[in-house]
């Protein structure tokens, strides 16, 4: 285990509406804001999207179970925020669920906000962390420094 430590910074409640692209959306507030480290939690509801539930076989590297969503489904989930040199890197987990069925993994691509989504991001201040492929599973992985 690495880690690094830090201190909360400044705190960004959101509000995401009808339609927003949830990842592409965190991507331009982190650019806009100077955003190189945080933490978001939110609830609300996402619309359609794509979510990666695990890899299809515990092999290194994985080959993703992807799973497409659509109709409208409650959720609730937990991210992060680090950067590269491509920008802000965004990767949250979420669960969500439809009538009596129930989907976690990872948000992916442009999943779309039913109504409304609520969030807050904690900026962390005094992290030395990023995130680089790793060349051993082809992942975008946290980087500690």
């Amino acid at each position: 285990m690495k880690y690094s430590v830090g201190k909360i910074g400044r705190v960004f409640l959101l509000k995401f509406e009808n339609n927003d692209i949830l990842i592409k959306s965190l991507v331009g507030l982190a650019k806009k804001e100077r955003i190189k480290s945080a933490s978001i939690i939110f609830i609300g509801a996402l619309r359609e999207g794509d979510l990666v539930t695990g890899p299809k076989k515990p092999v290194i590297p994985p080959e993703p179970n992807k799973k497409t969503f659509k109709d409208g489904w409650e959720v609730m989930g937990l991210g992060t925020i680090f950067s590269n040199s491509s920008g802000p890197q965004i990767h949250i987990h979420a669960s969500m669920g439809k009538k009596n069925r129930v989907l976690t993994g990872c948000v992916r691509g442009n999943s779309k906000v039913f109504l409304v989504i609520e969030a807050v991001i904690l900026e962390l201040k005094g992290i030395k962390a990023n995130k680089e492929i790793d060349p051993k599973t082809g992942l975008n992985l946290l980087r500690i420094i």
